[in-house]
């Protein structure tokens, strides 16, 4: 167990390397920026948005500002971001996707068939992939998940979806921002 006075020095200092980490952030050339922001979000527009709100005085900021800008895009920028993302249960090319949908690579056959019948239904109600937050989630839950949603009308829906886009944004910009930006880029 760490003691309070180790504690409070300890917070000091992931504190401190966040501000390093963040002030980076902060000073990244708009291409750089971009380019980075890309993998959190493929909407170029949420990105330029982002980068156009600089300097952040730390994560809250960031998150706040991040969840602020998805909220105000046109639906086509929603419409990329969403689309940039693979199926829940398909082949995952990028290591983010990969981690955030590790529940389903142990997933029973029952299950990703659950999954697979469900995406096909949910697209075409809907027209467009199911999107859920996957990280920390079995595939049995995503199953469930994807199957009670099938029972929203489009505008709940929509709202729903671009709910859990800003909360895969929110990880992946933590994650980001918790390290140290690559060498080179700049």
């Amino acid at each position: 167990m760490i003691r309070p006075a180790t504690q409070e020095k300890y917070s000091e200092l992931v504190d401190f390397a966040e501000s390093i980490r963040l002030n980076e952030f902060n000073s990244l050339p708009i291409r750089d920026g971009l380019d980075m922001l890309h993998g959190v979000c493929a909407s170029t527009q949420w990105g330029q948005l982002m980068l156009a709100a600089r300097p952040f005085s730390d994560i809250d900021d960031v998150l706040r500002h991040a969840d602020r800008i998805l909220t105000e895009l046109p639906v086509a920028e929603i419409d990329a971001a969403r689309d940039a993302h693979a199926r829940i249960g398909d082949s995952v090319d990028n290591a983010s996707e990969a981690r955030e949908q590790a529940g389903v690579a142990d997933a029973t056959r029952s299950v990703r068939e659950r999954l697979a019948e469900g995406n096909r239904a949910y697209e075409e109600k809907f027209g467009y992939i199911y999107l859920v937050f996957a990280t920390g989630k079995t595939g049995e839950e995503m199953a469930t998940i994807l199957t009670d949603r099938l029972h929203n009308d489009p505008e709940t829906e929509r709202r729903v979806m671009i709910s859990e886009l800003g909360k895969i944004n929110r990880l992946r910009l933590q994650q980001l921002l918790a390290e140290p930006i690559a060498e080179g880029s700049s």
